[in-house]
């Protein structure tokens, strides 16, 4: 009996060992060291931090957004400063959607996926998909890279800075794969679709969209590549830097 018993906990033991240990999530009260607020880095940085406000495929602000702030690991904010340094002398600037995401801000978007009957923001972010399709085809999922806190959604924006549309809740929605002048008005290039726009358009080397767009994307790409960063093909704003200091780690601290 006793042989038995241990030649099962030794099984068990091999076992254990060959799986991989699950991704840590730390949820520190404050920013921990290694992080840093990005504007401190690089003071002329645009921000336009969507989740801290309603104008978002969710419609409101998401848990853990209580200020419109970026924070990055102090790797990947360095590595930002060196695009925006290169962008300034051409009289262009990063406009920044989100950086840092804690955890607490995904699984808000998990519960807002689960909930089929809210669709009130369909017509801009998702309106060629059912939102009961979300998970399976990747837009939303229960880990974020974003939460590793070397990950960002940006835009290049020409200085000086035109006026950026704002929106209230009520107000018409347009689809996020409209031309400019029809969808939401945003104040970087032209990128062919909005920020977080749930369709195939939205895939970087998409190429439906028109010859200046697709040139606008390409720069975008090849300066942040340039610096470091890989970008996720499926989203022409979303890049991660290549050599992320916690690959591995998913943290929760709040914006503020």
């Amino acid at each position: 009996m006793k042989r038995r018993t241990f030649f099962a906990l030794f099984l068990l033991w091999v076992i254990i060992g060959q799986l991989p240990l699950p991704a840590h999530c730390r949820g520190e009260g404050r920013m921990p060291e290694g992080f840093v607020e990005v504007k401190t880095v690089i003071p002329s940085l645009q921000l336009d931090i969507r989740y801290a406000g309603p104008h978002n495929f969710i419609g409101e602000r998401i848990d853990g957004y209580n200020a419109p702030k970026c924070f990055l690991t102090k790797e990947a904010a360095a590595a930002l400063a060196q695009v925006q340094k290169e962008l300034a002398t051409f009289s262009l600037s990063l406009k920044v959607y989100d950086g840092y995401r804690p955890q607490r801000a995904v699984d808000h978007f998990v519960r807002w996926a689960k909930n089929i009957g809210d669709t009130r923001t369909k017509r801009e972010f998702y309106p060629t998909l059912e939102k009961r399709d979300l998970f399976k085809d990747d837009y939303i999922a229960a880990k974020s890279g974003h939460s590793r806190g070397s990950t960002v959604d940006l835009t290049i924006v020409a200085l000086p800075l035109s006026e950026q549309e704002s929106w209230r809740p009520g107000e018409k929605l347009e689809a996020c794969y409209s031309p400019v002048g029809v969808r939401f008005r945003d104040n970087g290039l032209d990128m062919g679709t909005g920020f977080d726009c749930f369709h195939e358009l939205s895939h970087t080397k998409n190429g439906k969209v028109g010859q200046p767009q697709r040139i606008n994307r390409l720069l975008l790409k090849t300066i942040m590549e340039k610096h470091g960063f890989i970008n996720y093909e499926k989203e022409w704003w979303h890049f991660t830097l290549r050599d992320e200091p916690f690959p591995e780690t998913y943290y929760d601290f709040v914006i503020e």
